[in-house]
């Protein structure tokens, strides 16, 4: 059964930050809050956690349409091929913010994602979640737990993420109620600008 570990994010305690971090690096799952929905998921490096992730959400990890969470833009080159200063102002006007863009992809991405053009990289207004990517030192997968319910499409209750979770996952971080609209998702690995999803970003920015 996984770890319900609270974490506050006006100021995440680096010793559970830490303890999180290594479960992640043995191949863990977590559930962890972002600046919209809660997300599964794990160190982008790990095949076999990947797998897990594919397994539980359904899908064949080659044609898995996830996103990576960064801890800031730093590290974007690791990822993704050299982007133009329009871009690169688009994104550093929207993050950390909730926002999802999809970008060119490079050689660098890990073997189970080569194949695929893009990527979509987050970097979430949510310090739990940025401070895991940096003590980590990589992205984490970012996919959203969606809800069968009809009426609510996510679980915002923490507490009630865990009831149903507490089997499939390591650890459900426990960082307040989460939001039930999912991040805006914004293509800009063409000439202009393609809103693929509105969620919570505004669009007034573009």
């Amino acid at each position: 059964m996984s770890e319900f570990i609270k974490i506050y994010p006006e100021n995440p305690n680096p010793k559970e930050i830490n303890k999180v971090v290594n479960i992640l690096r043995k191949g863990g799952l977590i559930i962890y809050p972002t600046d919209t929905v809660y997300g599964l998921g794990c160190d982008i490096t790990n095949t076999k956690a990947l797998e897990k992730i594919a397994r539980i959400k359904g899908v064949k990890l080659a044609k898995a349409n996830w996103s990576f969470i960064c801890a800031d833009l730093s590290n974007l080159s690791d990822y993704v091929r050299q982007i133009d200063s329009a871009t690169f102002k688009i994104l550093k006007r929207a993050l950390p913010g909730p926002y999802t863009f999809i970008l060119p992809g490079n050689n660098n991405l890990p073997k189970e994602f080569k194949k695929k053009k893009t990527v979509g990289i987050r970097v979430p207004d949510n310090s739990i979640a940025r401070s895991l990517v940096e003590v980590l030192g990589n992205p984490i997968i970012s996919t959203s737990i969606r809800d069968e319910d009809t009426v609510l499409e996510y679980t915002t209750d923490p507490e009630l993420i865990y009831e149903k979770w507490k089997n499939l996952v390591d650890v459900v971080i426990d960082g307040g109620y989460g939001d039930n609209v999912g991040s805006t998702v914004i293509d800009l690995s063409e000439d202009e600008p393609i809103i693929v999803r509105e969620g919570k970003g505004s669009l007034d920015i573009f």
